[in-house]
């Protein structure tokens, strides 16, 4: 069914006059009020100067005040998805105007003033439609927003016209503001205060548009909003979660809510990127192989949202998360001695490195299903070093962002399975490896590097480390007047010619002789490249390269070699009592006649 969606600009009282029929509410998953008080006088300002040089009676001007995206849910309201900031903060304003209209007797009121106040009361609040009487406790704008106190005082503002003395919220700040501006301006300018009143009402245009269900409206807004997403997926999956709780577990659940978002931005991550990682889980659990990926709220949104009702789910998120505390903080996790593992942390910090996203899912999906295992660390170091020999590998032949998209979906759901799970990733012969190691894709140096200098030493790589050409990338002639211009630039991208350097050792080495790169190369911090430093190399030219190419490639044949072997060995031996399954002698085969055994 295709989806329906209404436009059609209306002023401000005809928009929010609607609420009568169609009460405005900001729904529970949105993000509380945030409009300050420099927005609020941006906004009040311009609208005053349109009236008095544009708008008012005696003109026919209009003032755009922005979209407002919304649906009608199936309570019959009209629930926001974009311009919650927007539509409180008029309906403050009328309020605002409202309180001063009515500040004095109704026998002293003039004619203008008698009208504007029945014009703006049908904005604000439901009213009797035979005798215009207003019900100032049925207002047309309501908040959920969760966990929200600014709720009940948005409530309470509208209802009576006052609010709290020092009150620091929002809406207390900013209706405050509106008055102190009405009481300005009134001073200032008297003649064109009901001019600015008119101008609001009947001349500032707001373009609602208006979808027939929640995601077409979010649709809607991702289109329009060019600052990406603000309301995330995870704000609607917070608060489908939140509605379906008795009041004392949804205390718990905000605390703990809290907690999570808190700590996923301590470490780079969301709670959007957590229900991402998740989702790859939760498929891995339902066999889901399928190369295709579907939208995360799509995903969680299947069958009601039935997913969001796991009882587990926000301690598996809690799970995934401490993995990303090792990963992009190198922080320890207390009782899990893996996180203080060199090995484990240096094969993550490769894979981290790696040019797609498609390792962090068997990586979580291992962690989550095994970190209570007595042998975890063990077998998770296993793991780490395939998973990084496989992806390399293929990348480095084959290097596609989607090439391994197949092969991971497999992987994911193997893991569910077992602790050592058949990798079926295409083999790839070490010979055929070789010349792709040597002048490997610029993507893949860095995981190369990180591979080589880990050998060598237990600690992680500096921050900021930089990719070094011994040979420099920018170099005079006369430097090396036995190689040719064109040998120099066929040789200089080799892994033979890189380094792993701290950058600012890197500036100061620069583009120098080597000799003089060598004082630098000593003071490196970094095990292989200091070692370069104290070699007894006296130059460095093309000859040098080719000698350092081979010697590099040697060694990663070594290591990728080593670590499918130590992962063989361990998965075939997992059970003694249990012969391999002939997939896995299937598999051994294959790595005798690769020559990998």
């Amino acid at each position: 069914m295709s989806a329906t969606i209404e436009v059609n600009k209306q002023s401000v009282r005809a928009l929010l006059g609607s609420g009568g029929e169609k009460p405005f509410v900001i729904p529970e998953y949105q993000r509380p009020y945030a409009w300050t008080e420099e927005q609020i006088e941006t906004l009040f300002e311009d609208l005053w100067e349109f009236s008095i040089t544009s708008g008012g009676t005696q003109r026919t001007g209009t003032y755009f005040l922005g979209s407002v995206v919304s649906y009608e849910n199936s309570n019959k309201e009209q629930e926001i998805i974009d311009g919650q900031q927007r539509i409180t903060s008029l309906f403050l304003l009328l309020r605002a105007i409202y309180t001063k209209l009515t500040a004095t007797k109704e026998s002293e009121r003039t004619a203008e003033s008698k009208n504007f106040i029945t014009r703006i009361a049908p904005a604000i609040w439901r009213t009797n439609k035979l005798t215009g009487a207003v019900d100032y406790s049925d207002i047309l704008l309501t908040s959920r927003v969760v966990n929200n106190k600014g709720n009940e005082i948005l409530r309470k503002i509208l209802k009576t016209g006052y609010a709290e003395d020092g009150a620091e919220d929002n809406y207390s700040k900013n209706y405050k503001c509106f008055q102190e501006l009405l009481d300005k301006y009134s001073l200032k300018d008297p003649l064109n205060i009901y001019q600015f009143i008119y101008a609001l009402l009947e001349q500032a245009i707001l373009l609602p548009i208006t979808a027939d269900n929640q995601d077409t409206a979010l649709t809607i807004f991702s289109t329009l909003n060019d600052r990406g997403l603000p309301l995330s997926d995870a704000d609607i999956f917070k608060a489908r979660i939140y509605n379906q709780l008795d009041s004392e577990a949804k205390k718990e659940f905000i605390e703990v809510w809290k907690n999570l978002d808190e700590q996923a931005t301590e470490v780079n991550e969301s709670m959007q990127q957590l229900f991402y990682y998740n989702m790859f889980y939760y498929r891995a659990l339902e066999k889901d192989t399928k190369s295709t990926t579907p939208g995360v709220r799509k995903y969680y949104s299947a069958n009601n949202f039935e997913r969001l009702s796991k009882p587990a789910l926000l301690d598996t998120l809690s799970v995934i998360l401490n993995l990303w505390n090792v990963v992009n903080k190198h922080k320890e996790i207390e009782n899990e001695s893996w996180s203080k593992n060199p090995k484990i942390r240096q094969s993550l910090d490769t894979l981290s490195s790696y040019p797609n996203e498609f390792w962090k899912y068997p990586v979580v999906i291992y962690y989550v299903c095994y970190h209570k295992k007595d042998d975890f660390e063990i077998k998770f170091g296993l793991f780490l070093n395939k998973l990084l020999r496989e992806l390399l590998a293929k990348y480095l032949i084959m290097p596609a962002i989607n090439a391994v998209k197949a092969d991971i979906m497999k992987l994911n759901a193997a893991i569910i399975v077992s602790d050592m799970p058949i990798f079926e990733f295409k083999n790839t012969d070490a010979e055929q490896l070789k010349s792709y190691i040597l002048n490997p894709n610029k993507k893949a140096v860095r995981m190369l590097l990180k591979i080589l200098a880990y050998n060598s030493q237990d600690r992680l790589l500096p921050d900021g480390w930089e990719i070094e050409h011994i040979f420099p990338q920018k170099w005079q002639t006369n430097y090396f007047p036995n190689d040719s211009e064109e040998t120099i630039k066929e040789n200089i991208e080799h892994i033979g010619n890189k380094l792993p350097f701290e950058k600012k050792l890197n500036i100061v080495a620069g583009n120098g002789y080597f000799l003089k790169k060598k004082e630098e190369y000593n003071r490196s911090e970094i095990t292989i490249t200091r070692s370069m430093g104290a070699s007894d190399i006296a130059e460095w030219g093309i000859s040098s390269i080719n000698n350092r190419d081979i010697e590099v490639t040697k060694n990663i044949i070594s290591i990728f070699e080593k670590w499918n072997q130590d992962y063989l060995d361990n998965s075939t031996g997992k059970n003694k009592q249990e012969a391999p399954s002939k997939k896995d002698l299937a598999q051994i085969e294959e790595f005798k006649r690769k020559g990998w055994i």
